[in-house]
C-alpha cells in the first residue's frame, strides 16, 4: 500500500510595508539620479572632439549599473 505525502502549501506571508512601498520608491529615486546625474555631467564635461558619443556612452552605463544594482528591487 502506498502513502500519499501531502504537500501542504502554506500561503505566503506578505514582505513587510517597508520592503512593498519605501524601498521601490528609493531605487527609483536613486536609479533616476544615477541616470540624470551622470547624463548631465558628461554632457557639462564633453570634451572637443568626442561629439555625441560622451554623452550615449555616459548614460549607457549609468543605465547598465543602475539595473544591474537595483534590478531586484
Amino acid at each position: 500500500q502506498e502513502l500519499m505525502d501531502i504537500d501542504i502549501k502554506s500561503k505566503p506571508s506578505r514582505p513587510p510595508w517597508y520592503e512593498r512601498h519605501v524601498q521601490p520608491c528609493m531605487a527609483e529615486l536613486l536609479g533616476s539620479a544615477l541616470f540624470i546625474f551622470l547624463g548631465c555631467l558628461s554632457v557639462v564635461e564633453d570634451s572637443g572632439g568626442t561629439e555625441r558619443l560622451q554623452p550615449a556612452l555616459a548614460h549607457g552605463l549609468a543605465l547598465g549599473i543602475t539595473v544591474a544594482i537595483l534590478g531586484d528591487i
